[in-house]
């Protein structure tokens, strides 16, 4: 949020003028309800902007959306079912990443599973068996532990997890 400091202060004064125009609107004229519309959107979408609410929204959709994919894949693998959407599932599936470059996209699945110290072709108890030692290993209030291995652990987990 501090990157964006801007942007929420112009939506402040947006909505500071939003306000003016709503007070003069109901002393003077009516017809300023309408001229306050388009201040009311934009201090709407700039707060939601600079609060980083849009950005949080459109990955928990991505997220939805492909686990849905991921769903469908398994319940009709290759026939009638499968889409452009379990292609793209396919893709992550063979350790190749997705999503614009130069965002974090976390580990490639064939990166979650050396993180594990597992096969590709593990279970998903096994994920969980090694997921819950690793943790154990490297978690921060442990003797020795690493915060950042700690991170690395979560994350290749949820990678594996995610499908």
């Amino acid at each position: 949020m501090d990157r964006d400091r801007l942007v929420l202060g112009l939506a402040a004064m947006f909505a500071g003028l939003t306000v003016v125009l709503v007070v003069i609107a109901f002393v003077y004229q009516l017809f300023l309800l309408f001229l306050a519309i388009p201040f009311a959107a934009t201090t709407y979408l700039m707060w939601h902007h600079s609060t980083g609410r849009i950005e949080e929204r459109a990955r928990r959709e991505a997220r939805a959306s492909r686990g849905s994919a991921g769903r469908r894949q398994r319940r009709a693998p290759g026939g009638f079912g499968a889409t452009a959407r379990g292609a793209a599932s396919g893709a992550r599936a063979s350790g190749r990443r997705t999503g614009a470059p130069g965002t974090d996209a976390g580990p490639s699945r064939r990166e979650a599973y050396e993180t594990l110290g597992l096969d590709p072709d593990a279970s998903d108890d096994e994920v969980r068996r090694a997921y819950r030692s690793k943790v154990k290993e490297v978690h921060p209030d442990a003797d020795g532990g690493d915060e950042e291995a700690f991170k690395r652990v979560n994350r290749a987990y949820e990678r594996l997890r995610d499908g």
